[in-house]
């Protein structure tokens, strides 16, 4: 079995309405739920092997801030250009083509992709992905090279303000 998390970026700023949608940061919400949901991902028991990010400044952050609260570093820490505003079969493309001796990864990225990709991988969405949702999809695959389309089972979804929505 293969565990696949899809995690957008936390909150980013628009404070310089000039500066380039690539180097925005996060915001003073982002940079607080960030390690909220990394804590609540290992609550989960959630073991990551790999986490794979998209290069852009607030999904870098993000992925980092995670990278710290689940103990990863070095080897396990990669970037790829093609999760910048990738589309669900850019993103399926750079599934199929992880390090087979990670079972568990976890990637980051931009909606729209990554809410569409939820429902690529799993033939059921969870609508639009707010900032800092992660969801984790669970795939019957000795390889990652066999995960696709409608492959996956949604094991769980989460975000920052569910625990004020459920109330």
């Amino acid at each position: 079995m293969r565990t696949l998390y899809l995690c957008r970026h936390a909150k980013s700023s628009w404070a310089d309405p000039g500066q380039d949608d690539f180097d925005r940061p996060l915001n003073e919400r982002g940079e607080r739920d960030a390690p909220i949901m990394a804590q609540r991902t290992k609550q989960y028991g959630a073991p990551v092997d790999l986490i794979v990010t998209s290069h852009a400044n607030r999904a870098l952050s993000t992925a980092r801030a995670f990278a710290s609260e689940l103990g990863l570093s070095g080897d396990a820490f990669k970037q790829d250009v093609r999760l910048y505003h990738a589309s669900p079969q850019t993103i399926a493309k750079v599934v199929s083509e992880l390090p087979d001796s990670a079972r568990r990864v976890m990637l980051f990225g931009h909606n729209p992709g990554f809410s569409e990709a939820v429902d690529y991988f799993c033939g059921d969405g969870v609508g639009d992905m707010p900032t800092c949702g992660i969801v984790r999809i669970d795939m019957v695959a000795n390889e990652w090279k066999e995960t696709g389309r409608d492959l996956g089972t949604l094991v769980w979804f989460d975000y920052p303000k569910r625990s004020e929505d459920n109330g």
